[in-house]
């Protein structure tokens, strides 16, 4: 069993930025691949970004540009680096790891407003 803990979202204004953070309960090294996914109220939950084992990485195309996805072994934790954010980015935000079976985070919500 994996734990994943999100952390660090919150209330930023229009072109901010904030970093969350998704720590894992044991090695994510051998983690076959691990994303960042998103559900705004009403609306489905959507991939906002992925990065493999390799550190290939994948991006939905709203977020290309602005978001930078990364994963250190060392310490176990996943990154998502969100910049000129925008009030359509408002949503919970899910970590997600594969490592057999899929894991998921309890979520952090990152609400975009002046």
């Amino acid at each position: 069993q994996v734990q994943l803990v999100e952390s660090g979202g919150g209330l930023v204004q229009p072109g901010g930025s904030l970093r969350l953070s998704c720590a894992a309960s044991r090695s994510i090294f051998r983690f076959d691949a691990m994303g960042w996914y998103r559900q705004a109220p009403g609306k489905q939950r959507e991939l906002v970004a992925s990065i493999t084992s390799g550190s290939s990485t994948r991006y939905a195309d709203s977020v290309k540009g602005r978001f930078t996805i990364s994963r250190d072994n060392t310490k176990n934790t996943l990154y998502l680096q969100m910049n000129d954010l925008k009030p359509e980015d408002t949503a919970v935000y899910y970590c997600n790891g594969q490592y057999g079976s899929t894991y998921w985070g309890q979520g952090t919500q990152v609400t975009v407003s002046s």
